[in-house]
């Protein structure tokens, strides 16, 4: 458990089907409904064989998300490098921003991607967010790009 302002949350692999709905709807909340991504590029075939993390509340109330891309599925985004998992759709819904949520989701990505052998993980992030995994020690390569008409550059952190 974490502190989460007067809340304590958890985070947890998504196993049960209850959990993976419950990541699917923050990631409708911030992405479709808040950064207007079409849901039809929002939900893709990886969400079959991807890892995915949940925060959730003592309550049970969502709070944030995350998955991690391994092998195959993770090559078209890391290089080709099959060592090295792809982090992404990290979302936190707007009232958990600024509480430690997204940290803790990114921290429990890594640790799925070490529990999996990968030797690090790679992340295409939010221009705007580059600051945030920055300070989780991630560091910035490449080009910036659009992804869903929003700015990117991809980044990576050794395990």
């Amino acid at each position: 458990m974490s502190a989460a302002g007067a809340s304590a949350y958890a985070v947890r692999e998504a196993v049960a089907q209850d959990d993976r709905e419950a990541c699917f709807a923050v990631r409708r909340e911030v992405f479709v409904v808040e950064q207007g991504v079409p849901q039809e590029i929002e939900y893709d075939t990886y969400d079959a064989t991807a890892v995915h993390v949940l925060a959730v509340r003592a309550d049970g109330l969502p709070l944030g998300t995350g998955r991690l891309l391994l092998g195959a599925d993770a090559t078209g985004r890391t290089g080709a490098d099959a060592s090295v998992g792809s982090l992404g759709r990290l979302a936190v819904n707007k009232a958990s921003r600024g509480l430690g949520v997204g940290a803790a989701l990114v921290r429990a990505i890594e640790e799925a991607a070490r529990e999996r052998g990968l030797a690090a993980v790679d992340l295409h992030a939010q221009t705007h967010a580059l600051g945030f995994y920055e300070r989780l020690g991630y560091e910035a390569y490449g080009p910036e790009f659009l992804d869903a008409d929003m700015p990117h550059r991809a980044m990576r952190r050794a395990l």
